[in-house]
């Protein structure tokens, strides 16, 4: 990583090279690029863990995220490429004002901070596991090797080290499956056997019928039924792909609009492939640990995979997996969030009238500083379980904010500035207490309405209000 990382990203002269790799890069490169920031430690650690706790169901969330990623395509990136953004947020400035701007960094500051020290502190955990070690100091080990080569070559490192470590995830996995199935007696056929007969295989949820006495209950509750998985991976992939820059960055460094929106659709196979992988391994160890029940499991399920790897696999498989593990802690949002607090908060509101030497200075600075604030949330993550589903309860608080305001832009011509201010931070508030009154079984709500509330609340007070407060 470090290599590649610096042998990519030399000749970072201006911020146009730190923060858009000159907008050089290969549209494939771009894609894969994009598909480990959306895998990351949270794919591959929690993902087999799900697995292996319930079943497939999980993958249902694909479809919407596959009809998500066409919209993007086509709604958000003509957009983005219209205005010459160097972050999306700049959209907003151009569409509705800089109050707008400022008011979706802010949130992008705070949902990004959040979900990646999960998924940092996810893979901390996994090392731990492996080697012993403290969380803190695994946090400490990956944060490290990140800032040396992101404070180098800013976006273009972080864009081909992503591209390595994509290839590296689907070799490991399909290594890993391979191994399980070699170690079973019957093989392929048999663990294919064992995981359907424990339910693993189930993918989809229709949940109670419309006349029974629970439907309305599971219908608000349960995430897992299949029209609320599609909706929830529709709108929910729209937010966390279209409206996030630490995603959208890596779309942003390819040379024309045709090439990205190419590489928008192609993350669609190239995500799959990852997601059906590691669903494979969890529904693997879900028929190692049935045929070998002498193997203790750990204190912790969410650690299956790396406990697996730490005390049933070879020198050299561990190895691999060690590697994927450490791979999959390193793609950290520093890039994208120096890239929008210098475009979108130093700029605009602090200082306007420096060299380009002096922000290129600063952004380094910058990567240092978020590393520091990264490593100490995750660290207070560490004391949380169901690392999966933690992640989207995060980005459910504030990405219906996100979503609805960018939707409002891209499908209305309607003015609204100071309306728009009003339903981001009036539905993140809302959301929150419903995530709270849900969390502590108050109200029978299930996290992924809060996505879908926040959008369409967003979006109503911006539509109707925005005439009216401007």
């Amino acid at each position: 990583m470090l290599g590649l990382g610096y042998w990519k990203g030399r000749g970072q002269v201006t911020t146009r090279d730190f923060f858009l790799a000159h907008r050089q890069i290969p549209w494939w490169a771009a894609c894969l690029a994009f598909v480990a920031t959306e895998v990351s430690a949270v794919t591959l650690i929690s993902v087999p863990a799900t697995a292996y706790m319930e079943n497939w169901e999980y993958a249902q969330f694909f479809i919407g995220s596959t009809a998500a990623r066409f919209v993007i395509a086509y709604l958000f990136i003509p957009a983005f490429y219209h205005y010459n953004c160097t972050t999306i947020y700049e959209f907003l400035k151009h569409r509705f004002g800089a109050a707008t701007q400022y008011t979706a960094t802010i949130f992008f500051f705070i949902t990004r901070l959040f979900g990646s020290g999960v998924r940092l502190m996810v893979a901390a955990l996994a090392l731990g596991v492996l080697l012993g070690w403290p969380v803190q100091w695994a946090i400490l080990f990956f944060l490290s090797i990140n800032v040396a080569y992101v404070i180098y070559g800013g976006m273009k490192s972080t864009v081909w080290t992503g591209t390595f470590q994509t290839s590296v995830y689907i070799v490991a996995g399909i290594v890993t499956i391979g191994y399980i199935a070699w170690r079973l007696p019957g093989g392929w056929a048999e663990l294919v056997h064992t995981a359907s007969v424990g339910g693993k295989l189930k993918v989809w949820d229709w949940g109670p019928a419309l006349n029974s006495p629970g439907f309305f209950k599971a219908f608000f509750k349960d995430p897992n039924i299949i029209w609320i998985a599609i909706a929830n991976g529709f709108f929910g992939s729209m937010a966390a792909f279209g409206t996030d820059q630490e995603l959208m960055s890596r779309l942003l460094t390819v040379e024309t609009r045709a090439k990205s929106q190419r590489a928008m659709m192609m993350t669609t196979i190239a995500s799959g492939l990852v997601l059906l992988i590691y669903l494979t391994v969890g529904a693997s160890l879900y028929a190692f640990y049935a045929k070998n029940p002498g193997i203790p499991l750990p204190a912790k399920l969410d650690a299956i995979f790396p406990n697996f790897i730490g005390h049933s696999t070879p020198a050299l498989l561990r190895g691999l997996m060690l590697g994927v593990i450490a791979l999959a802690s390193m793609d950290t949002p520093l890039a994208s969030l120096t890239t929008s607090f210098i475009t979108d908060i130093y700029k605009p509101l602090i200082d306007s009238g420096e060299t380009d030497v002096h922000y290129m200075r600063l952004s380094r600075v910058c990567v240092a500083v978020f590393a520091v604030v990264l490593a100490l949330i995750a660290y207070a993550f560490s004391f949380y379980q169901k690392f999966l589903w933690l992640a989207f309860k995060i980005g459910g608080i504030t990405f219906g904010s996100l979503l609805g305001v960018f939707l409002l832009g891209f499908l209305t011509k309607r003015p609204s500035n100071r309306a728009n201010i009003l339903g981001m931070t009036l539905m993140a508030v809302i959301n929150a207490t419903l995530l709270v009154l849900s969390e502590k079984g108050i109200l029978p709500l299930g996290w992924t309405w809060l996505l879908l509330i926040g959008t369409a609340g967003t979006f109503t007070v911006g539509y109707f209000l925005g005439p009216a407060l401007e």
